[in-house]
Parts: C-alpha cells; structure tokens; sequence
C-alpha cells in the first residue's frame, strides 16, 4: 500500500475537496472582477459543494511535531476581507443568530459575510498552498488541520455566510453594484 494513489492525501474525497478549496480562493481574491450579484451568486452556489467536500474528508491524524507555515498574513486576510466588504457594500451585514452567549446579549449581535468568507479563505488558502508543497507529510498534517478547523471553526461561518448569502440573492434587493463602504485604513 505505498502506492501514491492508494495513499489518503491522494483519495477522490481530498483530491475534489483540494480542487474546490483553490477555486473558493481564487473566487475571493478576485471578488473586485465580479459585479455584486455575480460574485453573490457564485458565493452561494460554491459554498454548499465546499460544505459538502469537506464534510466527507477522511479522518487522519497530525505525524509531525512542528507547526504547519501559515501563509495568510495579517495583511493579506485584510485585504481579502476589504475587498469582499466594499463587494457587497450594505448586504456584508446579518444578525448572527449561533453565537453560544448570543442568550445573553440585549443588543442583536452584527456579524459580515465579509469577515465569514476571509476566515475561510484564510484556512482554505493556508491548507492549499502546504498541500501544494508536495511533501506527504506537511499534505497530511494540512488535512488534518483543515478538517479540525472546519468541524470546529469555519463550518459554522460557512453555513452562516450561506445563509446570509441567501437572503441577499432572493430578497428582491437591487444588486446592481453600488458605491463602495469608506472603511479606516489602520495600518495596512
């Protein structure tokens, strides 16, 4: 069983949910060449098939003792982030309705698709570029991560987003593009 194509990191299930990952990035990275109903609209129809795709990743475990590289700077999920708010201008916002003290809170609590889809950008781009590398090990540990932090972190935030998504796409809203939101330039 040494085979490469009998290997985990090389099954159907990570070789498709590889593919979908790279092309969910690349639609966030590029979000400023899509009109806002179009960027809307492919944001919600790649959403569930990469909810899917990772929903059915095997499970493995970590074998190396190091960190994996993160490769989304601080900057970079800014930039991501920006460019995906000044897209959807007044429809970033929805009311988070998942948080575990959202019981307690008097006021609604805002959430942004914005900021949903730069998390997931951010896990997706980190565990694309390490499988990218090539070294079955560094390939193995990114899926392990990857799988870890869509059951505890970026599902949630996927299936929200896709929610507000939703909402966006058949509220009858007029998606034509509008002027983009002023936002502070911190130090980025």
């Amino acid at each position: 069983m040494n085979k490469k194509e009998d290997k985990l990191i090389y099954s159907r299930n990570v070789v498709e949910f590889t593919t979908v990952a790279r092309e969910f990035c690349i639609l966030a990275e590029n979000c400023a060449q899509y009109s806002k109903e179009d960027f809307v609209r492919v944001a919600s129809r790649i959403l569930p098939l990469l909810y899917l795709k990772a929903s059915v990743l095997p499970e493995n475990e970590p074998v190396l003792d190091e960190e994996l590289e993160e490769f989304v700077d601080e900057f970079t999920y800014e930039q991501v982030r920006r460019s995906i708010r000044q897209k959807l201008t007044r429809h970033d916002d929805y009311l988070e309705v998942f948080k575990d003290d959202m019981h307690l809170s008097e006021e609604p609590i805002v959430a942004n698709i914005s900021e949903d889809l730069a998390d997931i950008y951010q896990d997706l781009f980190n565990y694309c570029e390490a499988y990218r590398i090539g070294v079955e090990e560094i390939m193995n540990d990114a899926l392990w991560r990857v799988v870890d932090h869509f059951r505890t972190f970026w599902g949630q935030r996927l299936c929200n987003a896709q929610r507000a998504l939703h909402n966006t796409l058949f509220c009858g809203d007029d998606l034509s593009d509008e002027k983009p939101i002023d936002e502070p330039t911190d130090d980025f």
